[in-house]
């Protein structure tokens, strides 16, 4: 006959359905009632440091190890002496204090998610069993749990809500974004997963972002994913986000930013303050910047940029390919190569596409557009979205009263003049 006994298996239990249960010791006597989980931050990330109880004494922790879950769905102290109280709650994350209601990243949808619920697993551990965290509920599951606690039996809770379909965050992409004491709670994200989120999409997760959570998420941005997330977000929002930030951080993004982009936000803020971030700029861009500040925000000049590829009159297509290659600025937003003479006047522009299909020996002047358009840097912003309407242009370089070039307006720029006029 055989009588091993059979091995013990691992058991889901949500947090909602866990907080508020009994926890006595072997003699039956009530020692308190859950009250929260503690879980390590640092190194040991997502590891249960303890469960919390609340007594007439007040607050204790005990390690996991020393509870168990009864048949009964009661949780049993398995010695008293482990009960210690709760003192310091700085060095932990509390689940349901700390997490539960709060918004995280969820960076693969692309979005900000509310926590509803956190999903625990008691896992056999010799003759004691271990807690830990599993996964964060973002969707209707976890909702449900904490609606109808109460009123469905814990069993008929868990068992109903295991019929909506999970929408869950693994939490091992959890963590503390700074152990603060608002801790404040993030996706854990590489540096490298970041910067690949679409500018566009990370203003959105920004905007959907509480001011504190929103504040922590832009400062651990790097300078170049900042400055180009900076520039699809509305100016009330940028002052909001660099105004905790010190001027000499604000310049290392403001100088990663087209100059156009840079302008508009230095000319947003105080003066005092817009000074102050020009001053610690590198001398090279804090001058274009400066230049495009005395322009009128409501012009051509105001909406420009003054980085755009340009050559000679007597390049050849190889000569284009190599200023291309050396461009410092946005290469998606390069969608022709200049060719200015020796006092900057604008004699024509080749589109990207011809210079493709080119030998390297052929000369610029050849390909150029028999007519190139330009407006004077003074031209208002109205005049100027008629003419990228009539003309269906890509970008329209900008000249001034002895038609040198001094810069490019970009479509980007007038749709988004045109959609805040909507």
């Amino acid at each position: 006959m055989n009588t091993r006994a059979e091995p013990r298996v691992a058991t889901r239990v949500s947090l909602t359905a866990i907080l508020g249960t009994p926890v006595t010791d072997s003699s039956g006597q009530l020692r308190g009632k859950l009250k929260d989980i503690a879980v390590a931050t640092g190194p040991d990330g997502g590891k249960v440091a303890g469960l919390v109880l609340k007594s007439r004494e007040g607050l204790s922790l005990v390690p996991s190890q020393e509870v168990m879950e009864t048949p009964a769905g009661t949780l049993e102290l398995r010695s008293p002496g482990a009960l210690a109280p709760l003192k310091d709650e700085g060095n932990f994350l509390y689940l349901q204090q700390d997490l539960v209601d709060r918004q995280i990243i969820d960076i693969n949808g692309r979005k900000v998610v509310r926590v509803n619920d956190v999903d625990l697993e008691w896992i056999p551990q010799g003759l004691s069993q271990l807690l830990r965290v599993v996964e964060v509920e973002v969707g209707l599951r976890g909702a449900f749990r904490r609606v109808f606690k109460g009123v469905l039996p814990r069993t008929s809770l868990e068992s109903v809500s295991r019929k909506f379909g999970a929408r869950a965050i693994p939490w091992q992409f959890v963590d503390v974004i700074e152990p603060d004491p608002a801790r404040r709670v993030k996706l854990r994200i590489e540096h490298e997963r970041l910067a690949g989120i679409h500018p566009s999409e990370l203003a959105d997760i920004l905007e959907d972002l509480a001011p504190a959570e929103r504040e922590a998420v832009f400062t651990s941005l790097d300078e170049e994913v900042a400055a180009e997330t900076l520039e699809e977000v509305e100016p009330k929002l940028q002052k909001s986000l660099l105004e905790k930030l010190d001027e000499e951080r604000i310049a290392d993004i403001v100088e990663e930013m087209d100059p156009g982009a840079a302008a508009d936000l230095l000319s947003e803020l105080p003066e005092e303050r817009s000074d102050a971030i020009l001053e610690e700029m590198e001398p090279e861009e804090r001058q274009e910047v400066e230049e495009l500040l005395e322009f009128d925000e409501d012009s051509a000049a105001g909406h420009m940029t003054t980085e755009f590829v340009y050559v000679g009159t007597d390049a050849a297509v190889s000569q284009a390919v190599q200023a291309l290659r050396s461009f410092d600025g946005d290469p998606e937003t390069v969608t022709e190569v200049f060719l200015l003479d020796e006092k900057r006047v604008l004699r024509g522009a080749v589109p990207l596409a011809r210079l493709v299909m080119a030998q390297p020996e052929t000369r610029l002047a050849v390909l150029a557009e028999p007519r190139v358009l330009s407006c004077p840097a003074d031209m208002k912003q109205n005049e100027l979205a008629e003419m990228f309407d009539k003309y269906n242009l890509h970008a329209l370089p900008v000249v001034d009263s002895q038609n040198r070039m001094v810069g490019v307006v970009q479509a980007d720029q007038i749709i988004s003049f045109l959609r805040e006029k909507l």
